[in-house]
């Protein structure tokens, strides 16, 4: 896997296009999108994504879909309750050092099931707990504001976004590029019903 010379994207620029497409996305006015022949052998060459994404494994939270983009535009790495480990980080630090991806987007979602599971508590199998354990300090964080209900699953949810953000910001590349101005880090929440991504 290497970069492409396509024309680079400014974080500015990349966080319009997703903006946009998710717009498209949620208006159903869908953008042509090259998928044939020679897209799939231009890309052979290599990739030049404008964007990371870290985001949930749940089927109804495709980025690709949900910000309306093509083959080659978004390096994405999913798992459930978008949290991340050292495998995850090693794909983010390789899309920003290797690619020179200059936007890094956590995106969780309304109703996560892992989220849910992790404030509901009780036994969980095999290593589905890696899991719950990692969403852990974040819902405990949410259940402190006294939050009740979906309102406690919804905060959870947002602060294991930030949680998230926060731990990817600790990586030595990535801070390096951050500090460099070569990458911007965002958080965002889409919303199961609209379509709607916010981004903050």
């Amino acid at each position: 896997m290497s970069a492409t010379n396509n024309t680079a994207v400014s974080a500015n620029e990349a966080i319009q296009r997703l903006v946009d497409g998710n717009r498209r996305f949620v208006t159903g006015q869908f953008a042509l999108k090259d998928l044939g022949n020679d897209r799939r052998e231009e890309l052979v060459k290599g990739q030049k994504p404008f964007a990371v994404i870290l985001t949930c494994a749940d089927s109804r939270v495709p980025p690709e879909h949900i910000f309306d983009q093509g083959l080659g535009d978004l390096f994405v790495i999913r798992n459930a309750g978008n949290v991340v480990d050292p495998v995850s980080l090693g794909s983010i630090e390789y899309a920003v050092e290797h690619l020179l991806a200059p936007l890094v987007v956590v995106m969780g979602h309304d109703y996560c099931g892992a989220v849910k599971a992790a404030v509901d508590g009780g036994e969980v199998p095999g290593s589905i707990g890696a899991i719950i354990a990692k969403l852990q300090p974040s819902v405990e964080k949410a259940k402190a504001t006294g939050a009740t209900g979906h309102d406690l699953y919804e905060l959870a949810t947002d602060e294991n976004i930030k949680a998230t953000l926060a731990e990817i910001k600790e990586s030595p590349i990535i801070k390096h590029f951050l500090e460099e101005g070569k990458v911007t880090l965002k958080g965002a929440k889409y919303f199961l019903k609209t379509g709607e991504v916010v981004f903050f």
